[in-house]
């Protein structure tokens, strides 16, 4: 094995571990990004060798979802359905149902971290003029954004990349996962209103920013209109999810309102660029026999990841310590079949409920919070995300056991 490469490769995972590298403004992004340049510059990754490491079909297909929830955006759709969702008046227990019901059906069709950046702000915001305490219904959004978004192969990245590297059929991934998925509402719900009894209504308070999208009926019709013909053709054609998803992108992409240049400003291009540079660097850990390596200790240790029990606790243990982007690709390397989708997509997306840092859903979430002066720490989100995510777990283990 390369010492050099073996150094990188480490270096980069624990800084998906750190969050990026400590005492530089470089996050996970760029430390993946800098690995990847290390290893083209030293030569242990040839160019043709790094271009042939890309999965193209997965990052066509992200970037076209990215620019149809980038419609949305810009169209106005998420400030209408929230605002719609606060203001009605209803008991607080009843409105954070509707608000976990609303999260997850967006983050199903959406992605999760799309629907919490444009939400959050505007969730925070509205609680706030209402009296109401935006705290459990916006750790709500962030839990049901990660839980309603493993219901669908396009609900997150981790997703997108299972669905795209095994193969996998959007019609029998979404039978095995909507069971598990609807119960983990329920636990959210059930937790949240549990803790938060009595602690729904706060004093008023002063809010300094008020941003929202104008509201633009044909430009959201459109984006609904793309959206529901791309799903129908997910379930029904039998074409290459990615050139749908790249098609329904460029059908959006002539607009006669939105510069291009503008919706592009909506894509998640750090997002995109850490799956390059990620794909990259594994490639380069499995032609020097890294990989190989890693297996064997494994198995030494006594986890075989060819049991379902073991994978599955792997995936979700994997996912918060490095992020589950960067823990599936290290698994799709290792792991046998594509009968093991279904484990990972819903171990990895549901362990990233635990904590903050689990999954960049929460961090949004938090981030959000903190700009209107509301403080989510990781006391406090731990709280709701230990059992949230200990018991939706178990759920899904117990359902995978049944049907595979």
């Amino acid at each position: 094995m390369s010492t050099f490469v073996i150094v990188v490769y480490i270096g980069v995972y624990l800084s998906m571990l750190l969050g990026g590298i400590p005492g530089l403004r470089v996050d996970r992004t760029g430390a993946a990004l800098l690995g990847a340049i290390l290893l083209l510059a030293g030569g242990s990754l040839s160019e043709k060798q790094a271009l042939n490491a890309i999965d193209v079909p997965t990052l066509a297909l992200l970037f076209g979802l990215m620019v149809v929830s980038a419609q949305f955006s810009l169209g106005g759709f998420y400030t209408l359905i929230t605002r719609r969702v606060v203001m009605c008046e209803m008991a607080p227990a009843t409105l954070l149902g509707v608000v976990i019901g609303v999260s997850a059906a967006l983050s199903a069709v959406l992605t999760n971290d799309v629907v919490c950046l444009a939400v959050a702000p505007l969730l925070s915001r509205m609680c706030l003029s209402k009296q109401l305490n935006p705290v459990p219904f916006l750790i709500a959004l962030a839990c049901a954004s990660n839980i309603g978004s493993a219901t669908t192969l396009i609900g997150n990245p981790q997703n997108i990349l299972i669905g795209e590297s095994l193969k996998l059929s959007f019609n029998h991934y979404f039978l095995i996962a909507v069971p598990p998925c609807l119960l983990g509402l329920l636990v959210v719900w059930a937790v949240i209103r549990h803790l938060y009894q009595g602690q729904w209504l706060i004093e008023a308070k002063e809010i300094l920013d008020d941003t929202e999208t104008r509201f633009d009926r044909w430009q959201t019709g459109k984006g609904v209109l793309i959206l529901v013909v791309l799903i129908g053709c997910f379930v029904f054609a039998p074409w290459p999810r990615e050139l749908l998803a790249l098609g329904a992108a460029g059908i959006l992409l002539m607009s006669r309102k939105f510069y291009t240049r503008k919706v592009m400003g909506l894509v998640d291009w750090p997002l995109l660029v850490l799956f390059i540079s990620l794909f990259m660097i594994n490639e380069s850990f499995e032609l020097t026999g890294g990989l190989k390596w890693l297996v064997s200790q494994t198995e030494a240790a006594g986890i075989s990841l060819d049991q379902p029990s073991h994978l599955f606790v792997t995936t979700a243990i994997l996912s918060n310590l490095v992020s589950n982007v960067p823990a599936i690709m290290l698994l799709l390397q290792i792991v046998p079949g594509a009968e093991v989708g279904p484990m990972l997509a819903l171990g990895s997306t549901l362990a990233g409920n635990l904590i903050i840092v689990g999954s960049v859903a929460n961090i949004i979430v938090v981030e959000a919070a903190r700009q209107d002066g509301v403080e989510i720490s990781f006391k406090t989100h731990a709280r709701v995300g230990i059992p949230v995510t200990l018991l939706t777990l178990s759920i899904a283990a117990g359902w995978l056991w049944l049907v595979m």
